[in-house]
């Protein structure tokens, strides 16, 4: 998702009392079902509002994007948080939620299988995982276009307040809009992501679009070329309307190369229309100049299994790896989950599955209670700590992979 470039409120000194600061003590109302606020409709979002709707609450859900989100994140490994997650707030199933992959295999850059061990696990789509979450929840409390301007909190509840002049009163807010978060940056506006020194090519090619024949090792496995200082890695994942069917699925292909701050940074997130963007380039806003001579770099150092995916690739999209830790997730009746507290490094395929967690976790800890406060505060110590060992374990692993000290 592209970041909204203009500034959220800043908050005075004497509004951070109650836009941040800490309440003393947190009742939910006995004459009426209490209700969540959830800042952006991604998966995060989705998976926070069904989880509290799942313990008896209301949600509401509000996403800035004024248009019906697409399909921008590409592949996703499956992990168990997931499915935990469709099991607790009860979203149906229709088929397979992902596809199978077999060996786990690496290749060289000539093509030849460097080591090749079966190794079993499923990948899903963003598309596939929103479409269930977004089918199990009401659209009439679905909100697109509302862009987060000042959170007001006192001891009857918090508001969200929009661009547009609207509001909205709940009794907690939950901040799940992503890495570029406006919640967080009005709850902690020092802290942000950083650029992890990399960036990630990806790309997404219809299975009927190429032969098993022709990448006999990619297909139904997950497979790796390793070089110095770059990953490429691909997988299958359902189609663009969510089917597992053989012949209706999608390779899925990333390659995480080097961007140093300056030239080559700026060179790789400028668009088509010459506009230098923050932190990713959508699926068709490639500039040209940078489209060709990714392909052309990929012709000489890509495998070429590898390669045919690329060059079969109409869309091309790039984003930057970031890095984020926050230092606490709860703010009296604000709370903040998934990548709007957290970013872990995509190695670690535990994104998704964080937000997942913390959407179950919250539910589980509220439920039933009136008195929150001090289920908050043990929710946020176990969430913080879980966030920060899974994004050092990430930051280790990826550092390690790109060769970065």
């Amino acid at each position: 998702m592209e970041t909204n470039e203009s500034s959220a409120k800043v908050f005075t000194k004497s509004e951070r009392i109650t836009g941040a600061g800490t309440l003393s003590q947190i009742i939910l109302p006995a004459s009426r079902r209490p209700k969540a606020i959830v800042i952006g409709g991604s998966l995060g979002g989705l998976f926070a509002a069904n989880a509290m709707r799942a313990i008896g609450w209301d949600a509401e859900v509000y996403e800035r994007s004024l248009s019906a989100l697409d399909s921008r994140g590409g592949g996703i490994v499956l992990q168990g948080a997931v499915l935990q997650a469709f099991r607790f707030a009860g979203v149906p199933r229709t088929g397979n939620l992902g596809v199978r992959s077999h060996d786990r295999i690496y290749l060289d850059r000539d093509g030849t299988v460097l080591s090749n061990q079966y190794m079993p696990q499923t990948q899903t789509s963003w598309n596939k995982l929103y479409g269930a979450l977004r089918h199990n929840f009401p659209d009439e409390q679905y909100h697109r276009g509302a862009k987060l301007v000042a959170i007001e909190q006192d001891r009857h509840g918090v508001t969200a307040i929009f661009a547009d002049g609207t509001s909205a009163h709940g009794d907690l807010l939950i901040g799940a809009d992503g890495g570029n978060s406006t919640v967080r940056e009005l709850m902690l506006p020092t802290i942000s992501p950083r650029y992890a020194g990399y960036t990630v090519w990806r790309g997404l090619v219809e299975e009927s679009g190429l032969s098993p024949s022709t990448v006999p090792n990619l297909y139904e496995n997950f497979v790796f070329q390793q070089d110095e200082g770059a990953l490429m890695l691909q997988y299958m994942v359902p189609g663009e309307d969510g089917s597992t069917e053989v012949g209706c699925r999608r390779y899925n292909w990333l390659w995480y190369l080097k961007s140093a701050v300056g030239d080559d940074l700026d060179a790789a997130l400028t668009d088509r229309t010459g506009k230098r963007r923050t932190h990713s380039v959508p699926p068709g806003e490639l500039a040209p100049a940078q489209e060709t001579w990714f392909r052309s770099m990929a012709a000489q150092r890509a495998n070429p299994e590898f390669h045919a995916l690329i060059d079969n690739t109409d869309e091309i999209f790039v984003q930057v790896i970031q890095d984020l830790q926050v230092p606490r997730m709860v703010f009296g009746r604000v709370v903040l989950t998934g990548d709007a507290a957290f970013i872990p490094r995509p190695h670690t395929a535990g994104s998704t599955a964080q937000a997942a967690t913390n959407a179950i976790t919250l539910a589980s800890t509220l439920h039933g209670q009136r008195d929150i406060t001090a289920s908050l505060a043990n929710w946020q110590e176990g969430q913080v700590q879980d966030g920060l060992a899974i994004t050092e374990w990430g930051k280790s692993m990826g550092n390690r992979i790109m060769g970065i000290a």
